[in-house]
């Protein structure tokens, strides 16, 4: 049987002094997995322990079967590669993002290719980030995570902040990224439909409970 992709072990965390998560145990398999459930649940700061962005109050997140507080940070955020749900891009070109991002995890990007990967053609590189759209953004936040090959990426809502044709043509690119690289991803959305489009295992977070 194949070991999980990560495991939550009794994780409890609390922010400003609340309880955000209490007592969470689960398995999230490789592949294309969601976390779901409505503002609030803490499905946002799950997604955060899992590349150690902060670290539980109690219990144990790992990855591969190994406690992530015990993995080298930077390497395990080059394999883990998180894309927030607002873009934030650096100043400067659309190549510049990209190779920054390959630089941090000693990469040398094929922008041309990882820009097709993010379903952006090549003429993208040279353009200005910070002039794009917000779809257009969110395609180079894949892109920068993508430069880094990464074994898994994760997103935290991806397509809140886009339009019906925009989010479909951001969903049909992930699940283009997990049959042509292989990728394993764990997408965070409060939209059960798109839970159901997306993954092929759910865990759903609810204000004072959870269930795969």
């Amino acid at each position: 049987m194949q070991s999980p992709l990560f495991e939550l072990l009794d994780v409890t965390l609390s922010r400003a002094g609340n309880v955000v998560l209490d007592g969470i145990s689960a398995e999230i398999p490789e592949g294309a997995a969601c976390i779901a459930g409505p503002s609030g649940s803490g499905k946002s700061s799950l997604l955060r322990l899992l590349d150690r962005l902060v670290d539980p109050a109690r219990g144990e997140v790992r990855y591969r079967g190994r406690d992530v507080r015990t993995c080298d940070v930077l390497e395990l955020r080059h394999k883990v590669s998180l894309v927030p749900q607002l873009p934030a891009l650096l100043e400067g070109t659309v190549k510049d993002n990209i190779e920054f991002a390959a630089r941090l995890a000693e990469r040398s990007p094929d922008v041309g290719r990882v820009l097709e990967h993010a379903g952006l053609d090549d003429s993208f590189a040279d353009r200005d980030a910070g002039r794009l759209s917000v779809g257009e953004q969110q395609r180079v936040m894949l892109a920068r995570s993508l430069a880094q090959k990464p074994e898994v990426l994760l997103l935290d809502e991806p397509t809140s902040a886009l339009d019906e044709s925009a989010r479909d043509s951001i969903e049909q690119t992930l699940l283009r990224l997990r049959g042509e690289l292989g990728l394993s991803y764990v997408l965070v959305t409060h939209d059960p439909e798109q839970a159901a489009r997306m993954s092929e295992w759910v865990l759903r977070l609810a204000l004072g409970g959870t269930r795969a």
